[in-house]
């Protein structure tokens, strides 16, 4: 039996729910084209096996696997902005603080420079 990845024993509850409904999402999708879980795998070029571990949500599937059943449905122009960095909400809070903290400090040196100039005067 194949060892687990560590990281896929960490993943945070709500992403395993994500992995979850994704699979279920794919499989009614897969139902409602009447395809069965045979055909569908051969389109995919996967096992049975691996098809029903996607549609169960399984982590260890990898990504390629993914984008292939999402490619089935016509879906897999989203991956391109799944991780975008106009997208990025983590990454646009730390540039807004970046930026405050720039701001600051530029208005504190401008400030002090003023000060400076008056006590020259």
């Amino acid at each position: 039996m194949p060892k687990t990845a560590r990281a896929l024993l960490q993943l945070p509850p709500a992403t395993v729910g994500a992995l979850e409904k994704l699979g279920a999402d794919l499989a009614v999708a897969r139902l409602r084209r009447k395809e069965s879980l045979r055909s569908w795998a051969k389109r995919m070029g996967v096992t049975v096996s691996t098809l029903q571990r996607l549609e169960a949500g399984d982590p260890s599937v990898g990504i390629g696997i993914v984008a292939t059943a999402l490619w089935l449905i016509q879906r897999d122009g989203e991956l391109r902005d799944l991780a975008a960095p106009e997208h990025d909400q983590g990454a646009l809070e730390l540039d807004v603080r970046a930026a405050v903290a720039l701001g600051r400090a530029r208005a504190q040196a401008s400030a002090e420079t003023r000060l400076s100039k008056r006590e020259q005067d």
